[in-house]
């Protein structure tokens, strides 16, 4: 179902902004994004769409953080705006606010004037030094989360969140977040339907919350240098719909339940419980996204057992109920 009238799709012209040293997968899957949006646009013969052009201080090849180059087509000017401006983040981007002050500069000229100013990974940074973040939540990259706080105080950093919309102000975490962050730009353009039709291309999820964590159990779980621990942690994520219990997994490790459970903390940085129920909510949370199952049998099937359980446990992440969790952000919600 389409949001809007075909005479109300515009199109968009849009700046990729590029400095050396980009992060080119940053660049190039938001690119994708507008360009698989365009496609079915066209398939559908529907008007509007994306006039996406690569931005930088001067026109020509800018080298990014690998071996590949994007050739920047238009230099920035403040008197020539495009609808929506996404600045791509780098690894070193205090580095790069010291190097190029023309960046931030040109974000504090451009935005009360521009549509949409969107900044991805540590590109936030350059919308900090311009204060236009001033007062506002963002989000960045978690490694880069305590430079941001330190360096620029008055900004709410949101450490978890995939990405953040503030007015006309949307930042985004790491890399792939990037791609989430443009989905929700198309979707809002143009459309849940075509935003979805991209992130089957794309073979994403086309909605990850804005506020679920930059980190799931299974990416934590990788990260485990005690190599028992590790492995029972993948034990654990095969067997959430059993009871597990403290005793039962201290046992399972030969361990007394206090020594289990300081190891585990101290391994992982969270409490074995912790741990569990976590695991438990990213199962029902992508259940409740496929909505095919009724909110009992994800109760079951995430290990929960009963609705109230489940109810309780998104209480407690989300500060939502499951049914509204899943109106928000099922495959079918509109």
């Amino acid at each position: 179902m389409i949001k809007q009238s075909p005479k109300e799709f515009p199109l968009r012209t849009v700046d990729i902004i590029v400095y050396p040293g980009f992060k080119a997968l940053e660049a190039i899957g938001a690119m994708k994004v507008f360009d698989y949006a365009n496609t079915h646009l066209r398939l559908r013969n529907l008007p509007g769409g994306y006039d996406v052009r690569i931005a930088s201080t001067a026109v020509g090849p800018v080298e990014s953080d690998t071996l590949m180059s994007l050739h920047a087509s238009k230099a920035l000017d403040v008197n020539r705006l495009p609808d929506l401006a996404v600045i791509v983040g780098c690894h070193h981007v205090e580095q790069v606010l010291q190097d190029i002050p023309a960046l931030a500069a040109w974000v504090a000229e451009a935005a009360p004037r521009i549509d949409t100013l969107a900044a991805l990974c540590t590109g936030c940074f350059f919308l900090a030094e311009a204060g236009v973040l001033d007062g506002k939540s963002a989000a960045t990259h978690w490694s880069a989360v305590d430079s941001l706080r330190q360096r620029y105080p008055l900004i709410q950093v949101n450490a978890d969140a995939i990405f953040v919309r503030e007015g006309k102000f949307w930042t985004s975490a790491g890399v792939t977040a990037g791609i989430d962050l443009a989905l929700a730009l198309v979707e809002d353009d143009f459309s849940r339907d075509i935003a979805l039709e991209v992130a089957r291309d794309l073979v994403v999820y086309l909605k990850r919350p804005g506020g679920q964590s930059q980190f799931s159990v299974h990416l934590s779980s990788q990260m485990t240098t005690h190599p028992t621990i590790r492995q029972l942690q993948g034990w654990i994520m095969e067997h959430l719909a059993e009871e597990l219990t403290v005793p039962l997994l201290a046992a399972r490790l030969a361990m007394s339940e206090r020594n289990f459970t300081r190891v585990f903390q101290r391994e992982t940085g969270t409490s074995p419980t912790e741990f569990i129920d976590t695991a438990r909510f990213e199962v029902a949370r992508r259940l409740l996204e496929d909505n095919v199952s009724s909110l009992k049998q994800v109760a079951v099937q995430a290990g929960l057992h009963s609705e109230d359980r489940l109810r309780r446990l998104f209480q407690k992440k989300l500060a939502i109920t499951p049914r509204d969790y899943r109106e928000r952000f099922s495959s079918t919600a509109r």
